[in-house]
């Protein structure tokens, strides 16, 4: 078992009783994992894993040559002179409540080090620096008895960054980690019978028992005469206790029960009903939701990865196709998920306090290329786009601008430093707060926040 797996399974947990887990009880994580009073905004953060083509997009070139702006046409949105392309007629009609970043750059064109470059926000970052959300998760975390991060649909395919880089916390260590759900392709909600299982408890552990050890450790721990909080776990071990056997968590992991007319409006694909989970943990109080932008198979495919958005002619399939790896597949997919978690989540009272990202790790390449069996374009990081909603951003914005072929940034780059840097300001984080031991070594960014998106 690994160390990921170790520290985030609740039935190991169980298994542990009351004996260090990597040297922390499920109580004393909790501790670890404590605010100190302010409320945090939250965040739904949508990996789209292999890189979207910005020119199919967000950053439609129409009048460039037929090999650079490839088949789509632009269509208009909500929003006077903003176009999109046309396999997004949802998300461009409710453009007025989201921004667009048409000046994303980096210069790394290789997946696991440019996925590892977004986690972390830095241009080069070490291999164990801790995430955004991990982060997040450390100076904002959940006031409720839920985690404060939660992983949606574990990377997969070769070009996926290493395990350690986005499920352990990095050097801020385990306490900050996310719950990962999903550690298969089939393991999500849109597959039938699905469940979360990491609250299960372990063969012979039942409640009954799970409530001795709670007493039995009333009379065998002696209470903490310490007047210092972060050392009295005894609230911390009755959210342990809530979390394992509680209900509140597992409802709040449980799709099914959503109205079926909503995970309809969804899609009842791995990418949107994942995103309806995410909904409904942002509810239940976690503070950060990411989602891998996994669509799923079309009808008729057979599974070969996750990269869903990596568009070369994969397997044959044409990036202007209909497959799982193509964008006719991919895109309406897309706007159908995300276009109904902004409508959910602005009809729950829930947009103003919730950042929704939306972004990959580089863009694709201008020139659509040939493959051995299918066109496709290739990896770009010179030029990509990323969408914000929520939490202060102002919608119907775009920033920064491209040139003529979407090939490199015009005006008003943003870097990996910058776009983490935004990303914590949406969340009341301010970027300079020092997240080493010393306490200002360290600090959340060294970017700077794009302060022309926020209202």
């Amino acid at each position: 078992m690994s160390s990921v797996t170790a520290a985030l399974n609740r039935r190991d947990v169980l298994k542990a009783g009351t004996l260090p887990l990597l040297g922390l009880s499920l109580p004393k994580l909790l501790a670890a994992n404590e605010g100190r009073g302010q409320r945090a905004k939250t965040c739904v953060f949508i990996h789209q894993y292999g890189g979207l083509s910005q020119l199919d997009s967000w950053d439609v070139k129409p009048h460039g040559p037929a090999e650079i702006r490839g088949p789509y046409s632009p269509i208009s949105t909500a929003v006077p002179g903003f176009q999109v392309g046309e396999l997004m007629p949802k998300l461009a009609q409710c453009a007025d409540r989201y921004a667009v970043i048409r000046s994303m750059r980096h210069g790394v064109p290789v997946h696991d080090v440019a996925n590892r470059m977004l986690l972390a926000g830095q241009s080069a970052p070490g291999m164990n620096a801790p995430s955004i959300g991990t982060i997040a998760a450390k100076l904002r975390p959940s006031e409720a008895s839920v985690p404060s991060q939660v992983w949606i649909q574990k990377y997969g395919g070769g070009a996926m960054p290493p395990e350690h880089t986005y499920l352990t916390g990095g050097w801020l260590g385990m306490a900050h980690a996310p719950l990962l759900i999903g550690v298969n392709p089939d393991d999500n909600p849109a597959t039938p019978g699905f469940r979360v299982q990491a609250f299960d408890t372990a063969t012979g552990i039942t409640s009954e028992r799970l409530v001795a050890r709670r007493e039995l450790l009333k009379h065998v721990e002696p209470q903490s005469q310490t007047s210092q909080p972060e050392e009295n776990l005894d609230k911390f071990r009755a959210r342990a206790f809530d979390l394992l056997s509680g209900s509140s968590a597992r409802q709040a992991f449980n799709v099914d029960l959503e109205p079926p007319q909503l995970r309809d409006r969804y899609g009842r694909h791995p990418m949107g009903q994942n995103l309806l989970l995410a909904r409904r943990l942002i509810e239940a109080g976690v503070r950060l939701v990411n989602v891998v932008a996994w669509c799923g198979l079309a009808p008729g495919d057979k599974f070969l990865s996750l990269e869903t958005w990596d568009m070369h002619g994969n397997g044959g399939i044409d990036i202007f196709g209909n497959g799982w790896n193509g964008l006719g597949w991919a895109l309406p997919c897309c706007d159908q998920a995300v276009s109904a978690l902004l409508e959910d989540l602005e009809q729950r009272g829930l947009l103003d306090s919730t950042l929704v990202v939306l972004v990959g790790e580089f863009g694709r390449t201008p020139r659509i290329s040939k493959g051995a069996s299918a066109i496709g374009r290739d990896h770009w990081p010179n030029c990509y786009s990323a969408m914000l909603a929520g939490a202060g951003i102002r919608g119907g914005t775009i920033y920064g601008a491209s040139d003529a072929q979407a090939a490199y940034v015009k005006d008003r780059p943003v870097s990996p430093e910058d776009f983490a840097a935004t990303v914590l300001h949406a969340l009341d984080i301010p970027p300079e707060t020092g997240i080493s031991p010393d306490g200002f070594s360290i600090r959340a960014s060294s970017g700077h926040p794009v302060l022309g998106l926020f209202a």
